[in-house]
């Protein structure tokens, strides 16, 4: 193995968690435009313990910080605060940070969690995508960039009914790259 991909192998693993409707909308006004119990259950399980970046908008959906998991939030106004977070002018400058907080915790994993804009940005550099496949057609202002199947592989799927306090289907794909992103976490 050569020193770059040792180092590769050694960092944590850049992974995306993200619920995305059929059409690849993300999210609508600010929120998720959908109601899925079963898949916060997911995401608390996929990132919990571990660093979870996301830009500005989607921290201002969430209205406190996730407990339990060191919040990373990118805003490029140098006035922003986050109550409960640390704030990043950059997304190279949140995944030092959330390296940083990963070491310190021993987590093997730092989780992109939105919104558009930080998917399309960091794509390029993600190991692992966790995808909630919503099986609807939703109207929504935010969308997820389209997963290319010569980069990422399907690892795990499995189809999961609409729950008591869900308001669609799901169906849950695990994405693993095929190949080291170049230059590893960009950072």
């Amino acid at each position: 193995m050569t020193e770059a991909e040792q180092k590769v192998a050694s960092r944590p693993k850049i992974v995306f968690v993200v619920a995305v409707a059929a059409n690849g909308v993300i999210g609508r006004e600010g929120g998720l435009p959908w109601r899925l119990s079963t898949d916060l259950k997911r995401f608390k399980a996929l990132t919990i313990g571990k660093p979870v970046v996301m830009g500005r908008k989607t921290w201002a959906s969430l209205a406190r910080p996730l407990p339990g998991r060191p919040n990373i939030v990118i805003s490029r106004n140098p006035d922003f605060e986050a109550p409960g977070a640390e704030v990043a002018p950059s997304l190279e400058a949140a995944l030092t940070i959330a390296l940083e907080r990963a070491a310190a915790i021993g987590s093997d994993e730092i989780c992109i969690i939105g919104g558009g804009e930080i998917y399309r940005q960091s794509i390029g550099m993600a190991d692992v995508l966790h995808v909630t496949e919503v099986q609807a057609e939703v109207d929504g202002d935010t969308r997820f960039p389209p997963i290319d199947p010569a980069t990422f592989e399907k690892v795990t799927e499995e189809d999961l009914p609409r729950g008591e306090k869900d308001s669609h289907a799901m169906h849950f794909v695990t994405w693993r790259r095929r190949t080291a992103p170049p230059g590893g976490a960009g950072v």
